[in-house]
């Protein structure tokens, strides 16, 4: 491994992701607060605190297997008034959030590019203005992978709550039956190869899209 490389992807990504996972366990908890359930907020979870929704091991997978993830926010769906349509709702926030993050950095790309293409070349300039541009565009492409990523539906990522929220009830308990070995199928995904295959052309699309 070159050293050097991991330390300079480290300071690029590390503030993108941290601000990617720490809105998207915020953005769980708000809802499901704003829907009954003051479980997140009890535990200390309704805050943009990085250091609160930080999982250490989900950090650093995310810089040798490009897949990352923060410590789910709790959620009490017996609070809810309408438990299914409510958690649906709970868990489309987060990666719906993460769209916004990656349309709202791209937007910020795009000014960023446009300030240097305006003020002096002076070393001050560059050193403040590539870093930060570096950050913007890495955020763009965290932001979607986190919003894609979470979109599959295999328990327990967001996506597999959002199916349960539209499949009938029978189906619906059927399929939850498969969450204990949703992580496990993930890892394997990842490690393998196949997860990369299916979300990053998405990803990558979307990406250019976003910074054309």
């Amino acid at each position: 491994m070159n050293i050097q490389a991991f330390v300079n992807d480290f300071i690029i990504l590390a503030p993108p992701l941290l601000l990617a996972l720490t809105f998207h366990e915020f953005a769980h908890g708000f809802v499901a607060n704003r829907l009954g359930d003051p479980t997140a907020k009890i535990a200390g979870r309704l805050t943009l605190n990085p250091l609160k929704h930080l999982d250490p091991i989900g950090t650093l997978a995310f810089f040798f297997i490009k897949i990352g993830w923060a410590k789910p926010v709790p959620v009490n769906p017996q609070f809810f008034v309408h438990p299914k349509k409510d958690m649906l709702w709970v868990a489309l926030a987060g990666p719906l959030t993460n769209l916004t993050l990656a349309v709202l950095s791209a937007m910020l790309a795009k000014f960023v590019w446009f300030l240097a293409s305006v003020l002096p070349a002076t070393p001050l300039v560059a050193g403040v203005l590539v870093p930060v541009n570096g950050m913007l565009i890495a955020s763009v492409w965290i932001n979607l992978l986190l919003c894609i990523f979470n979109f599959l539906p295999i328990p327990p990522l967001d996506g597999s709550r959002i199916l349960v929220g539209i499949l009938p009830d029978k189906l619906a308990l059927s399929y939850l039956k498969f969450e204990k070995y949703g992580f496990i199928l993930v890892l394997i995904l990842a490690f393998s190869g196949i997860l990369s295959k299916i979300i990053l052309p998405i990803i990558s699309l979307v990406h250019r899209i976003l910074l054309s």
